[in-house]
């Protein structure tokens, strides 16, 4: 028989041997509540025990990520290393060195527009949503002394960390459930699961294609109708997407809308209706670029993605003159479902 009758057949025999495997394999679908949010798990399996066990495995490691990456729990590895700000380098865990050290990466290249030192504005805005009150000048200057990546450290050696300031606060808000997503992807993979989706709220990852699709349908919502029909639709394998934004979270004062969202530069709210959507190769980067896009607007935004190859961006913010809509220069480059 001739080499290329021999290729042919292998490759006709893998394909088949493929699409018999990819129908035997069912959709399942898993919720937990984890990190403030609700994170969703869609994969495909042989059977439900099989999805099950992965799925469990799956959101037992966002639990521990939890554990170890929130400001909420005092007995969190991170609160831990808070309460010794001031003092001498604290070896840490794997995970939060990593979740840490790529915090650092993104603060110094958006130049201290993502900076996880936030967390006293953070707190002073938290109660600001709260009341419906802004927080007073005095308590805003404290905190905002203490923000600043430049006052975080960080040994590669030691695997150490050490918050320069006593009453130093850390927040992982804007990358921990990107990077929760991208391990609980992991551990589907270690289960043979190959096609899955973790979703965390704004944030989600996928692995390969359902079965006979070319992608993941992730529709991106309307800025002023999150409920709404999606506007885009994206068409994403092997990828994450991330949108940032106030659809749910802000407070209105004075006449003014201030997102959830906290510029660390300044120490106040995002300003204004906007959003921004950023797919990226993990969740660990699209949540945290995401964060630092939407604080840093369109122009400044727009830039960060645009020295980046592993990411893309659209930002639609809401004007005098109307929604306005900005993309990168690859977003172009994205799949996405024509209507």
């Amino acid at each position: 028989m001739p080499f290329k009758a021999v290729t042919c057949l292998l490759i006709l025999v893998a394909t088949v041997h493929s699409f018999v495997l990819e129908s035997r394999l069912s959709r399942f679908e898993f919720t937990q509540p984890h990190m403030g949010t609700r994170f969703k798990i869609i994969l495909y399996a042989p059977d439900s025990t099989a999805a099950k066990r992965a799925s469990d495995e799956a959101f037992n490691r966002i639990a521990q990520l939890n554990q170890i990456m929130s400001d909420y729990l005092e007995s969190s590895e991170l609160m831990m290393l808070c309460r010794q700000a001031g003092g001498r380098p604290v070896k840490v865990s794997e995970d939060l060195f990593r979740i840490l050290a790529k915090s650092q990466e993104l603060a110094k290249q958006s130049k201290g527009a993502f900076d996880v030192t936030i967390g006293p504005v953070v707190r002073l805005w938290r109660r600001a949503r709260r009341t419906g009150e802004m927080p007073d000048t005095r308590s805003l200057a404290e905190a905002r002394d203490l923000i600043g990546y430049d006052k975080l450290r960080l040994d590669k050696k030691t695997r150490s960390a050490r918050l320069d300031r006593h009453g130093m606060l850390l927040d992982l808000g804007g990358i921990a459930k990107g990077y929760a997503a991208d391990e609980a992807i992991k551990i589907l993979s270690r289960h043979g699961i190959s096609s899955a989706l973790v979703a965390a709220g704004g944030d989600i990852v996928v692995s390969d294609s359902p079965p006979g699709t070319r992608g993941w349908t992730i529709g991106i919502a309307p800025l002023k109708s999150p409920d709404g029909a999606p506007e885009y639709n994206l068409l994403l394998k092997n990828a994450a997407v991330s949108t940032s934004g106030d659809a749910e979270q802000y407070v209105e004062i004075g006449g003014v809308r201030y997102s959830h969202i906290v510029d660390p530069r300044t120490g106040l709210g995002v300003i204004g209706r906007s959003s921004a959507t950023v797919v990226a190769e993990s969740g660990t980067a699209s949540d945290s670029l995401a964060t630092a896009v939407n604080v840093l607007g369109p122009e400044e935004g727009l830039k960060l993605i645009n020295s980046r190859r592993d990411a893309a961006a659209l930002i639609i913010k809401d004007t005098d003159q109307g929604l306005r809509v900005f993309e990168s220069k690859s977003w172009k480059l994205i799949p996405k479902v024509r209507r």
